[in-house]
């Protein structure tokens, strides 16, 4: 018997194949991917034609306190969401750093709630349009 984890697993990688089958990065517009665990967040912008990673950025190395001072942002939002954020404006960075400025969305699965919602909506304030 599967537990109700598994069941969790299973029912989101159905969900991001059928994302994955819609959405598709080129060189003109590449996807911008999101993964989510339990305490971190990734995203990478990937060409899906040339088959390679452009731009990545996660909160593994982000000293998120201090970039939410520097940001002004309330300390009221979780330390998760801190992070979502910062990986967001992060991403963006780095992809206009590299000339990318358009992309395609991948929730890859995740509902567009919470700190996939606060990724996306840090990196289209900083510049990237989907």
């Amino acid at each position: 018997m599967m537990s109700r984890t598994g069941n969790k697993i299973k029912a989101r990688r159905g969900r991001r194949d059928r994302v994955r089958r819609k959405v598709s990065g080129t060189s003109d517009r590449p996807r911008l991917c999101v993964f989510r665990s339990i305490g971190h967040i990734y995203a990478q912008i990937i060409d899906d034609e040339a088959g390679r990673t452009i731009v990545a950025a996660s909160s593994l190395g982000l000293d998120v306190s201090a970039q939410a001072d520097a940001a002004g942002e309330k300390q009221a939002q979780g330390r998760k969401m801190l992070r979502s954020t910062a990986v967001g404006r992060l991403i963006a960075e780095r992809a206009l750093e590299k000339g990318v400025r358009r992309v395609v969305f991948d929730r890859g699965g995740f509902l567009y709630h919470g700190r996939v919602a606060a990724l996306a909506e840090a990196a289209r304030k900083n510049g990237l349009e989907f």
